[in-house]
């Protein structure tokens, strides 16, 4: 069986970047799920659920890793989970072992990159600002880093993964 890690973190952490770094870094058989695609599923929705449709998304991309996990597929999960979501995902993946990282520099490094990035960009990070306090308290899965570079970032995060620092019971 394979396991899940969640690559998690606010708007602008990072996640992708490591992402990409860890996909070259990870041992096969890797599967990979961009978590932002799953917004895509939705076509309509009533003005007010935008917290409820993140709920909705969480899930169903938690459920699509297990026939990849099942099938003996270590999972990369990338979006941004905050860790109160991690009962319901232990709920979800039952046995299946689950990993939990949490990439969170200081808000005004996610700001710059948010706003700063060329595809996905975002004009406007104030409303944003609340949704970063959604990922404090978790500091035994999170590494804070506003310096080094995605390879770097991606090397810790595969070393501590062997070393189950990132296990979650």
């Amino acid at each position: 069986m394979g396991t899940v890690i969640m690559l998690s973190g606010p708007i602008g952490a990072g996640k992708t970047t490591v992402a990409r770094e860890l996909i070259a870094i990870l041992p096969e058989p890797l599967s990979y799920i961009e978590g932002d695609t799953f917004w895509s599923f939705i076509k309509k929705t009533k003005a007010g659920d935008r917290r409820e449709n993140f709920r909705i998304i969480m899930r169903a991309m938690t459920a699509a890793t297990l026939p990849f996990a099942r099938s003996g597929y270590d999972v990369l999960l990338d979006f941004s989970i905050p860790p109160a979501f991690l009962n319901t995902a232990r709920v979800i993946l039952k046995d299946v072992p689950l990993d939990y990282v949490l990439l969170r520099p200081s808000q005004a490094v996610c700001e710059a990159r948010a706003t700063g990035r060329a595809e996905g960009k975002i004009v406007d990070y104030t409303p944003y600002r609340d949704f970063y306090a959604l990922f404090e308290g978790a500091d035994r899965y999170t590494l804070q880093d506003d310096e080094a570079e995605a390879p770097i970032v991606a090397s810790r995060i595969r070393e501590a993964l062997g070393a189950g620092a990132f296990r979650v019971p």
